[in-house]
């Protein structure tokens, strides 16, 4: 089990993650996982969406579509404005202390997250207070198994990767409910235009047949809500934080006054 003390992974630079995704294997890389997260979230009408990493190359479809789409960019890695055209939607932020009140977003998106975090479970403590009740995560990580984790040529080769069965279990740990599972990136981290070209039919062939191997790993997940575990207290010693009934109004912005005071009468 990754806890995430054990090591210290430096974050990817936001604009060597930027360059990469410029690339045609980044484009490609874009597209197939995307491709994957839009299956688990088929329509977002509505709702709030947040990417949490380096996640705004694959929040542009959900633009004109959920009610709200942010990002928020770990400081150690820095930050670029996006999009370019319109308001700007990213902030830096301290992965372990995001500046969202609780309950406030319905959907969060992690990429190139988790495997470069120093502290693991307290950024998956800030997503679950953050996510409204009956939320949903998804997660992707580079496969400990796959050929992607073992070259350092993208951003997937970097960091601490992992196996479906440890993101499943670092997922239930923390008080989420795995729902759905995928993979990606059956192609080699290669740039050969003709490889490229083959993407689309490489990936329907490792997705049948060796989906253990691909290049990174994702499940969406729910957020969990009983009183036992939402009273558990986190490893910075924040107070704790307990559901409130779904009709409360949920805003990005200053966190309610008496959203606390409600919770515990809850409890």
């Amino acid at each position: 089990m990754h806890d995430g003390g054990a090591c210290s992974p430096m974050w990817t630079d936001v604009v060597d993650l930027r360059d990469f995704y410029a690339t045609g294997l980044g484009q490609t890389t874009r597209r197939l996982i995307g491709r994957q997260i839009r299956m688990f979230w088929p329509d977002v009408k509505g709702l709030r969406l947040l990417g949490l990493g380096f996640a705004t190359p694959y929040l542009r479809v959900f633009l004109g579509e959920a009610e709200r789409v942010i990002a928020l960019m770990p400081a150690s890695q820095g930050v670029l404005p996006w999009p370019l055209e319109g308001p700007g939607l990213t902030a830096l932020a301290d992965e372990t202390d995001l500046p969202l009140p609780d309950r406030s977003i319905d959907r969060i998106l992690m990429v190139h997250t988790l495997e470069s975090a120093e502290q693991v479970r307290v950024v998956m403590r800030e997503a679950w207070r953050v996510l409204a009740d009956g939320g949903r995560l998804v997660v992707v990580v580079p496969n400990r198994r796959g050929i992607w984790s073992r070259l350092e040529r993208t951003p997937f080769g970097n960091g601490r990767p992992f196996t479906m069965g440890q993101l499943t279990r670092l997922l239930r740990d923390n008080m989420f409910t795995p729902l759905n599972r995928g993979s990606a990136l059956f192609l080699p981290p290669c740039t050969v235009p003709m490889l490229l070209r083959t993407a689309p039919a490489l990936e329907r062939i490792g997705q049948r047949w060796c989906e253990a191997f691909g290049g990174v790993v994702m499940i969406e997940a729910a957020k969990q809500i009983y009183a036992g575990a939402a009273g558990r207290e986190s490893q910075r010693g924040r107070r704790a934080y307990l559901p409130v009934a779904q009709g409360m109004p949920r805003t990005i912005g200053p966190s309610q006054p008496n959203a606390r005071t409600e919770g515990e009468k809850h409890s």
